[in-house]
């Protein structure tokens, strides 16, 4: 009897802890499970948007790269606005924007269109990295090619590390500031390409120096 009791003391014990602790027990549990299970729909949607995304800019380039179409132009503004669009976010996005705006700058001549595509990009992509840099290098060129002498400038001036892209713009940066008349400004600007450059010299560079009466034995 007195093990009964006990067993009759500890069933009732654990309804008693039950009727305390069930409720919130249940809600942890579940609140739990919704983590879990929403964890996983968040990463399943976001794999799901990188295949669209990855799939939207393989289009792009297909149409970018068919020369035959007549309707090429219109069809890679499109597909770039679509991933501007649908996949903000998405590095294919700030790549497609980097199509387009080769397009707008290259074929439609058109470097004020180009320079607002990457200024998107510019605003979407990480500021540091290859990618970034390589966008603020072509828009630094959109804005040169635009007139925009003083707005290229500023642009080459806000990369906080260029690393393999400092030759790149200290030439470009000679080009401007060729460009506004500062013959010396862009003497030096071409001398820190030649110094900075890993690859040898260049001979379009060396040219530019020679224009300004610079020899190679310099």
């Amino acid at each position: 009897m007195a093990d009964m009791r006990t067993d009759e003391e500890q069933v009732q014990a654990i309804k008693d802890w039950w009727k305390k602790n069930g409720s919130s027990l249940l809600i942890g549990i579940g609140a739990a499970l919704a983590i879990v299970f929403g964890w996983q729909a968040w990463q399943n949607h976001q794999m799901d948007q990188r295949t669209q995304a990855a799939s939207r800019f393989a289009d792009l380039m297909n149409a970018y790269s068919d020369q035959s179409d007549d309707k090429r132009a219109e069809t890679v503004s499109y597909l770039a606005g679509e991933l501007r669009k649908d996949f903000e976010g998405s590095a294919y996005a700030s790549y497609g924007m980097l199509i387009l705006a080769r397009q707008q700058m290259m074929e439609e001549k058109d470097p004020e269109a180009a320079i607002e595509s990457l200024r998107w990009a510019q605003s979407h992509a990480a500021e540091q990295g290859p990618l970034a840099l390589v966008i603020r290098n072509r828009l630094a060129r959109a804005q040169f090619a635009a007139g925009q002498l003083d707005e290229a400038l500023a642009t080459l001036e806000g990369a906080e590390n260029p690393g393999t892209f400092k030759p790149l713009f200290s030439e470009l940066r000679g080009d401007i500031l060729l460009a506004k008349g500062d013959r010396d400004g862009a003497r030096e600007a071409y001398l820190a390409a030649r110094s900075e450059s890993s690859t040898g010299r260049s001979g379009v560079l060396e040219l530019k120096l020679s224009d300004l009466g610079v020899g190679e034995g310099a």
